[in-house]
């Protein structure tokens, strides 16, 4: 039987376990943390459940799409509720809450600008169009090859390439606070409205089309999913074990690992682990990217995370909440044109006790406050401090309510941690932002190309960032691994 070493245990190591040992391979991943997930974890203290990275559910399909390979059904192992409403948008002078369906969807447009549900309609059957071209035809390819991206679909399709998802909202829409509404999504695939193709405003479609899920107990219950299949497939998993050099033998073909100063023997590598880091574990002459390759592309974002527990329930607040009351363009280019600490910047806040109440204790709410921010930034426990201070007053003005003297517990994440955690480029938090020449083939290859047998997996490879692409990227690196193993 082959085996497989699997470097990393987040979604799409776990992932790419589960299909590997489908296929027969005696598969055992390596995690350096003391428990699996890799950016997925979970915070647990005094009785509030925190999700320490991602913490929205979308694209429903691809997660039973990944269950169905095996059998299986999400609900096999965890509860899914359909969150109404999706989410809230805060602005300076209003709140705009988004349904769990379009056509309320479009009757909350109506009522911001009015005419404007028709070319919403109008937009979203294009995003819902470029969704199923994406999904049926071009996400579940390895980027190999540009070829990959030549079908009689997207040959229609050559102009969705061109432009950039802000010219075609803002070509339909004029009520600044709907153009926010409609380029948030994108914002997942790591990079600003204005560079990112207007194909993936089939993000749009995920969002209004399929809708906002919450899986009970939070999203680290996927990873304990897929972590029990990984196991009932005969996965084994290590904890507590990293990874110190990938090993390579004079003919250039991996030949195992060095762990703890062991060394174990396996003739296939994946590694799951940020890629920077991954091809920093080789002798220097077996490494495909530069340091000044790495330099120069566009990096997500990374993230200053707050994790507060409050000792009473809070008001005027749903299960996801983006406060939009600052300058949008402003704090993107804080994070991408010119990196600093913005000035005022815009937050996301998640209560899910409110919704899933065994995520706090009775009579308390759990907030997760999210800002995005440039990786390799500066990082102290005074910024962070002062930052927390900034959101956390804001807070308080938009739902009209004091929370400062209510805080019980609060843990703080921020580019050190994601560097020291997850061995993070740079401390970024989503890997390497879907920009047009960050897409498909021209990302980094999940094969590598100096090293025989070994192959690499995660959000800074194909098709890239977000949970659902983590699963799809698993699968593409197990099936090159089944495809070129001889």
């Amino acid at each position: 039987m082959n085996k497989v070493a699997v470097i990393g245990s987040g979604f799409s190591s776990l992932a790419a376990s589960c299909y590997l040992a489908q296929a027969g391979y005696e598969v055992t991943v390596y995690e350096k943390n003391d428990t699996v997930g890799g950016r997925a974890r979970r915070l647990t203290k005094n009785g509030f459940t925190f999700d320490i990275g991602p913490s929205w559910y979308w694209m429903p399909d691809i997660f039973e799409r990944f269950f169905a390979d095996f059998n299986k059904k999400p609900q096999d192992y965890y509860q899914l509720d359909k969150l109404n409403p999706a989410y809230s948008v805060v602005f300076e002078d209003d709140k705009i809450v988004i349904p769990d369906n379009l056509e309320d969807i479009k009757e909350t447009f109506e009522k911001v600008e009015k005419g404007s549900s028709k070319p919403l309609e109008q937009f979203m059957s294009k995003a819902e169009e470029n969704y199923e071209i994406a999904i049926k035809n071009l996400v579940y390819r390895p980027g190999e090859s540009p070829l990959e991206l030549i079908t009689p679909q997207t040959a229609k399709k050559v102009g969705a390439f061109i432009g950039n998802v802000s010219k075609d909202v803002r070509k339909k829409f004029s009520n600044p606070k709907l153009v926010s509404i409609l380029e948030f999504p994108v914002l997942f695939l790591g990079a600003t409205p204005q560079k990112t193709p207007s194909f993936y405003n089939f993000m749009n479609y995920a969002d209004f089309g399929l809708g906002t899920w919450h899986p009970k107990g939070g999203m680290y219950e996927v990873v304990l999913a897929i972590k029990k299949l990984a196991e009932e497939l005969g996965v084994v998993i290590k904890t507590n074990s990293p990874v110190e050099e990938i090993l390579v033998d004079d003919k250039g073909r991996a030949e195992g690992l060095l762990c703890q100063g062991q060394k174990f023997i396996y003739p296939t590598i994946l590694s799951g682990a940020d890629y920077h880091h991954s091809e920093t574990l080789l002798p220097e002459k077996y490494r495909q990217y530069s340091e000044s390759y790495w330099e120069k592309k566009t990096f997500a974002p990374s993230s200053l995370i707050f994790y507060v527990g409050f000792d009473k329930k809070l008001k005027n607040i749903d299960h996801h909440n983006l406060f939009f009351d600052t300058d949008f363009t402003k704090h993107a280019n804080e994070i991408y044109e010119d990196p600093k600490w913005p000035e005022e910047p815009l937050f996301y806040a998640n209560f899910t006790s409110l919704t899933d109440p065994s995520t706090a204790p009775a009579g308390c709410e759990n907030g997760f406050f999210l800002i995005p921010l440039a990786p390799d930034l500066e990082d102290t426990p005074e910024l962070r401090e002062k930052y927390f201070d900034k959101i956390i007053k804001r807070f308080e003005l938009r739902t009209d309510q004091n929370v400062t003297d209510h805080i019980i517990l609060k843990e703080s994440f921020c580019v050190n941690d994601f560097i020291s955690e997850y061995n993070s480029y740079k401390g970024n938090a989503y890997g390497m932002a879907n920009t047009i020449l960050q897409t498909a083939f021209l990302r980094p290859n999940l094969r590598s190309r100096k090293v025989k047998n070994l192959y690499f997996t995660g959000q800074l490879t194909v098709p890239g960032p977000g949970v659902p692409p983590a699963l799809i990227s698993g699968k593409l690196a197990a099936e090159l691994i089944k495809k070129h193993d001889h």
